[in-house]
């Protein structure tokens, strides 16, 4: 069990490396990664907007991370916990697939999310696009 919670926290801390690199990218520049769907259609992705919504949930401006990605907003909490599910199942068994509810939950959140990205680029609904 130590040998796999230390490798759980290697990949946890390169994670963070790696976000915490962009967040100052970010800071230092101004500029994130562009949306490739975006710049070649003219269309929102379900993920666009998350780097301006990463770096408001870092501020603490929750109002600003909703406006710039509401589905995330929302589905933040279930992915956490289908993350924290899938670590502590790892750390106590080994065991690296996901359980049921964890598979059932990843496939309603992918589901919400394409209907996001449809939602959001339909002019009733404008107000969905990244602010």
């Amino acid at each position: 069990m130590r040998a796999r919670a230390i490798g759980l926290l290697k990949w946890a801390l390169l994670l963070c490396l790696a976000g915490g690199g962009y967040a100052l990218l970010i800071r230092w520049t101004g500029r994130g990664i562009p949306c490739p769907i975006h710049a070649l259609t003219g269309l929102y992705c379900p993920g666009c907007g998350v780097s301006r919504f990463c770096m408001a949930l870092l501020r603490l401006d929750f109002a600003a991370a909703f406006r710039s990605n509401a589905a995330l907003f929302i589905l933040l909490p279930l992915g956490l916990a289908v993350l924290a599910g899938s670590a502590v199942r790892y750390l106590r068994t080994g065991e690296r697939r996901p359980a049921r509810w964890q598979s059932v939950s990843v496939w309603a959140m992918i589901a919400v999310l394409l209907a996001f990205g449809i939602l959001r680029n339909l002019p009733a609904f404008a107000f969905l696009a990244p602010q």
